[in-house]
């Protein structure tokens, strides 16, 4: 039974590759590793943060890609390829838009160092508070007017 409040994670991780797991339903952390996924339980929430556009490429993206929630309680392993079977877990995307992280940066708790804006996303996965969420959310599903 999963009596704790949910719980915020911010996934680092390029555009192409969100939009892939978008269109699937699933998440995925840290090249493939199953200790990140497995920290999260149903009902938490997860931010995609994209550095980069494309993996491998320096094109820069720096914006919240995805927004989603987790909907039960399975780390599984998918094969992508022959030697490659990285661990993943279901998610429910919900509707919204790419924001840039830039006109964010001062008011988010998780930056502590606003000058080195970038140094908590090279852990490619951790938690945030729920005040910093709400604010990355609240631009994502913003309506526009």
């Amino acid at each position: 039974m999963n009596n704790r409040e949910p719980k915020y994670w911010v996934i680092v991780a390029s555009k192409d590759h969100v939009k892939s797991g978008i269109a699937s339903g699933f998440a995925q952390a840290c090249h493939g590793k199953a200790t990140p996924l497995k920290r999260m339980r149903k009902g938490d929430f997860i931010l995609y943060y994209s550095g980069k556009q494309t993996i491998g490429k320096t094109d820069l993206c720096q914006q919240f890609t995805a927004i989603g929630k987790v909907i039960d309680d399975e780390t599984y392993q998918f094969e992508a390829s022959e030697d490659f079977c990285p661990s993943r877990r279901n998610i429910e995307f919900l509707p919204g838009k790419d924001i840039s992280i830039l006109p964010l940066i001062s008011e988010l708790d998780f930056i502590q160092n606003k000058k080195s804006w970038g140094y908590p996303f090279r852990f490619g996965f951790f938690e945030i508070k729920q005040h910093d969420f709400n604010l990355i959310s609240s631009q994502m599903i913003k309506e526009d007017v």
